[in-house]
């Protein structure tokens, strides 16, 4: 049956699969990134087995789910994370796996040179080590940037870098992009949301509504040539929409699995009022994605609330879930970020009480987790992100003018 309607109407009432889904592997990290937003740093007794993520591959594969997004935690520190990897690929799963690059060694690199179906993301936080440690904790720079050189030494051109966008690295963009373009990687933006630990430094480190404005406006100029996963359709409030649907797509095309199969509505919403089910129970994934109670209620038709008066209520639809449940504001009204200002009122008038909590934390609390972090070499200058760098193959400084 054919529809006339545009197809971001069509996704708002659900697809009878994901489009691709967020499956955190495990919530153990080396890191304790302070904005995290699945509180990682202790593995769960309860993690999914071996067997268990292989069943759940099969379900991907029967409901021709086109790809999965891979995380954690640190997903690579499975001592299965590779198996399941192919056993993705060789039942037809696209994997996209997110890191902070501790075991991207020339091995691995080797594999996903050698793979068209496994892409590889580095996260990084700070185009400078400064920047980056300071949220992400102190090495977690140099080890990314080794990760990055190791995979492009094997010809690993095509992977992402991937950046939480916050008041303290907003200003970085263009040394991110050039930092992309020079190991012939695609930068890939997201928004910090006060999910996780994120809860606990939204304030400090949200972009400013300055920055927000610069945000919009480099995105606007680069958006083409850089990922954004509809973190930033908020930002459509100023006019242009950006690239992608401009949608929340909580229980609509995407969903999170979490490292117990939990199945929550949105990545960024860990907390029991969006959790839909878990994988272990009868029917497994396939009935809670088109069967639970929360994902048709997410599927019928939401009040505006308070954004139903906005000239830019069509452009932004109200913004991100998640942002308004973790700051205290309902769902149905304005985003903690709206452009017009609205949030910051919403904000006031609440009186920033208590706001809800996610509902596991796995922080490690000052206990440390060993699982083999290698050693990085120093580097003689840490000024400029690419001081010193240099790729075979590649030129030694971005073709790109860029200003440190």
């Amino acid at each position: 049956m054919t529809t006339s309607l545009p197809l971001v109407d069509q996704f708002q009432y659900g697809l009878d699969a994901p489009i691709c889904l967020t499956w955190e592997l495990t919530y153990a990290c080396n890191l304790s990134c302070t904005h995290c937003l699945s509180s990682s740093g202790r593995r769960d007794p309860n993690e999914l087995s071996t067997a268990e993520c292989m069943a759940l591959i099969d379900e991907f594969e029967r409901m021709q789910v086109f790809y999965v997004n891979i995380g954690g935690g640190e997903p690579t520190v499975r001592q299965d994370f590779w198996e399941l990897v192919d056993y993705a690929n060789a039942h037809h799963v696209g994997v996209k796996f997110s890191t902070n690059g501790v075991r991207i060694n020339q091995a691995a690199a080797r594999r996903l040179a050698a793979s068209s179906y496994t892409d590889v993301q580095i996260s990084l936080d700070g185009a400078t080590e400064q920047v980056n440690d300071a949220v992400r904790g102190a090495g977690s720079y140099r080890m990314a940037v080794r990760a990055m050189e190791t995979l492009a030494s094997e010809g690993v051109y095509d992977f992402k870098l991937s950046v939480v966008v916050t008041r303290e690295n907003a200003g970085q963009l263009d040394s991110f992009a050039a930092i992309a373009d020079l190991f012939g990687a695609q930068l890939r933006l997201t928004r910090l949301r006060p999910s996780g630990r994120g809860a606990d430094v939204w304030d400090e480190l949200h972009p400013t509504a300055d920055q927000q404005r610069a945000v919009y406006d480099w995105l606007v100029d680069h958006g083409e040539q850089v990922l954004t996963g509809d973190s930033f359709f908020h930002l459509a409030g100023y006019g242009e929409s950006l690239p992608g649907l401009n949608l929340c797509g909580a229980g609509r095309v995407v969903c999170l699995v979490d490292p117990i199969g939990d199945v929550y509505a949105c990545p960024f919403a860990i907390h029991d009022d969006f959790l839909a089910g878990n994988v272990r129970a009868d029917g497994g994934f396939a009935h809670i994605w088109r069967d639970s109670e929360l994902f048709a209620e997410l599927r019928r038709p939401q009040s505006a609330g308070a954004c139903t008066s906005c000239s830019a209520f069509d452009s932004c639809r109200g913004g991100c879930m998640a942002a308004k449940f973790f700051t205290g504001l309902p769902l149905a009204g304005p985003d903690p970020e709206c452009v017009r200002g609205h949030g910051e009122t919403a904000l006031a008038v609440a009186g920033r009480g208590p706001a809800p909590r996610p509902s596991q934390d796995h922080s490690r609390r000052g206990r440390p987790v060993v699982i083999g972090m290698p050693q990085v070499p120093a580097r003689a200058c840490d000024e400029s992100p690419l001081a010193g760098f240099s790729v075979p193959g590649r030129p030694t400084f971005p073709t790109r003018p860029v200003t440190f």
